[in-house]
């Protein structure tokens, strides 16, 4: 993928297409030989007219749409290909010859053109290739193509958060705005686009002189316990107005942040009409309260019947969750942002009056992940109130971000690391703690040099040299296992060691030994199932760059492939290394499909990868 220097200012990123590799081959492989096509289905904006368009690129295809406004005109999707006044059967039979119908918004067609489509699938003539979105009242004609098992269903689950990293490359974003657009889009990339757009180009709003926290409180859940403040009408101090509408350059990094409240766009609002204009008696109130203090207790005795009615509208309309324990929680996490965004200040003094102060939630947060880290399990945990701070520019305590710091980098989240450590040297500049996490994250050693820390001795497993952690691990620990597996080069102990390690969290570990069993296995096939896997996990890890993921598969490829492998890893097309090398386009495709081939993977994205590292070769 090609990375595209600009201005945060003028910001207009090309969405290029990234990630979806195994959907876009299930949707090419839906076309080929005597398949009756696909349907893809997921919630709107995730992206599944995107995948399509990628899947049709260069094949000869027609297309219709479903649109509001013509849901109840017979065939109206289909006007450009058919005559203007046609039967179902000769509708059938005209387009019996499109060898590829790509049909959008299939929810939208009125009852004969959705007939029109599953005829079309019975007959196997053509190939439908059909988009479909979640939680919109579909023809039935449509649902039985996938109910009726005429064409197999892809559902589109959200974008993962390592290929939105790489969506928004462009954008030169720090990690932990990165993590929180995600989190706040849930896979809606045209919200994402909304939001970047508005962060971009929105004038933001010069901070007040009142301090930025004065009246505002903590959010506390039915049991006491703190969780994340609520959000702040007003601008926090240092948040001044600056030429890039609401980010803000980090020092030293050339990236931009975002820090502060939603900035509540006309278009952003419209995202959240069903949660900001809610019609119903009680709807709203309920909303803003669980803005400032999710979740709720359901005291369902204490509740009179108008109130119990507007929690089921709201559960009904999937805007509120109700939990094991009978707590109520807000369903998207963009609400809750948006409500106390647009709470008024008044508003936000009294619903969050009575909280305490975020301090002993922070620190239990940071127990908590130190708890887990001492258990060698790092699997993502909630931590509310860190985000939220760091969201507002309020400066971090050197040991909470530490804590935060090591996590990411355990998890193999090596940037978002080192944003953790450079919040923490914000409040404390000096913090040994911050500062060797920076450095680790940022390439130094691999561990720290402290002889009691488990990590630091199982560094010489990562390194390829398990004889020096022999008896200096935990017992039956997984870092044991893989140590053990690595000193007896046994390949498919080292698989088992690897998916432990993934399972676990331990994203880089587990690449690192995928990377070492693919060496190990004596199976060509087994080696090139434990190299996929490597690079799988080892894209997640951003960037990071260890001995034991350098050079994996360079040195089973040819001169030749080296050299196209390496310049369609530097992001260029086939056309493009072949005028360079002075060879055919279909000369470069054949030398890429049997490197692909080599290298057990099809991902033209995966390739940087594959290649870092010092045995990378230049063209």
């Amino acid at each position: 993928m090609r990375t595209y220097r600009q201005d945060a200012k003028t910001l207009q990123p090309p969405w290029p297409f990234t990630g979806r590799s195994e959907e876009l081959e299930r949707v090419r492989a839906a076309l080929a030989g005597g398949r009756p096509g696909i349907v893809v289905t997921g919630p709107a904006g995730h992206g599944k007219t995107r995948l399509i368009d990628e899947a049709v690129r260069g094949l000869d295809h027609a297309r219709v749409t479903g649109t509001p406004e013509a849901r109840d005109l017979p065939l109206a999707a289909f006007a450009h290909l058919l005559p203007d006044t046609v039967s179902l059967h000769r509708a059938v039979r005209a387009l019996s010859g499109v060898r590829v119908l790509v049909v959008d918004d299939a929810q939208l067609l009125d009852e004969t053109s959705a007939a029109l489509v599953h005829q079309l699938a019975v007959h196997g003539r053509t190939r439908l290739i059909v988009a479909a979105a979640d939680g919109a009242p579909a023809p039935g004609a449509v649902s039985r193509l996938w109910t009726g098992e005429l064409l197999p269903r892809l559902p589109l689950g959200p974008l993962p958060p390592e290929d939105t990293a790489r969506l928004l490359a462009g954008a030169a974003l720090d990690p932990l705005t990165v993590r929180r657009l995600h989190q706040a889009c849930r896979g809606d990339l045209r919200l994402l686009r909304d939001l970047l757009t508005a962060l971009t180009e929105a004038t933001r709003p010069a901070p007040l002189a009142s301090p930025a926290l004065a009246g505002v409180g903590v959010p506390v859940s039915a049991s006491g316990t703190t969780l994340a403040p609520a959000e702040s009408p007003v601008p926090l101090p240092g948040a001044g107005l600056v030429g890039t509408g609401w980010l803000e350059p980090v020092p030293g990094t050339g990236e931009w942040a975002w820090r502060g409240p939603l900035p509540v766009t006309p278009a952003v609002r419209e995202r959240l009409a069903p949660a900001l204009e809610r019609p119903g008696p009680g709807e709203r109130d309920i909303l803003d309260r669980l803005a400032f203090a999710e979740p709720l207790p359901l005291p369902l005795d204490e509740l009179d019947e108008s109130d119990l009615e507007a929690l089921e509208r709201l559960e009904a309309d999937g805007l509120i969750d109700v939990g094991g324990q009978g707590a109520l929680t807000l369903a998207h996490p963009l609400h809750g942002t948006a409500l106390r965004a647009t709470a008024g200040r008044l508003r936000a003094r009294r619903l969050g009056r009575t909280a305490p102060a975020y301090e002993p939630a922070l620190d239990a947060e940071r127990r908590t992940l130190v708890r887990h880290v001492e258990r060698l399990d790092v699997r993502p945990l909630p931590t509310p109130v860190g985000e939220w701070l760091v969201a507002h520019d309020v400066p971090l305590p050197a040991r909470y971000a530490e804590t935060r710091a090591r996590f990411a980098r355990l998890r193999g989240e090596l940037r978002e690391a080192a944003a953790w450590a450079r919040e923490g040297l914000r409040s404390t500049p000096s913090d040994g703690g911050c500062r060797g996490e920076l450095r680790l994250a940022e390439g130094g050693p691999d561990e720290p040099a402290d002889p009691d820390d488990v990590h630091a001795r199982y560094a010489a497993v990562r390194l390829g040299r398990p004889g020096r952690a022999a008896g200096r691990l935990p017992a039956g620990s997984v870092l044991a296992r893989h140590a053990d597996a690595l000193a007896r080069a046994d390949g498919p102990a080292l698989d088992r060691a690897a998916e432990a390690l993934a399972e676990r969290g331990f994203t880089l570990y587990a690449a690192e030994a995928y990377a070492q069993a693919a060496r190990t296995h004596r199976d060509p096939s087994a080696a090139r199932r434990s190299r996929t896997r490597a690079v799988a996990l080892a894209r997640r890890c951003q960037g990071a760059s260890t001995p034991a993921l350098a050079g994996l598969v360079l040195g089973e490829l040819t001169a030749r492939q080296r050299q196209i492998v390496t310049l369609a890893a530097a992001g260029l097309s086939n056309r493009e290394i072949a005028e360079k090398l002075t060879l055919s386009v279909r000369t470069v495709g054949n030398h890429l499909y049997s490197a692909y081939t080599r290298l057990g993977t099809g991902d033209r994205t995966a390739l940087p990868w594959l290649l870092d590292g010092p045995d990378r070769e230049t063209a």
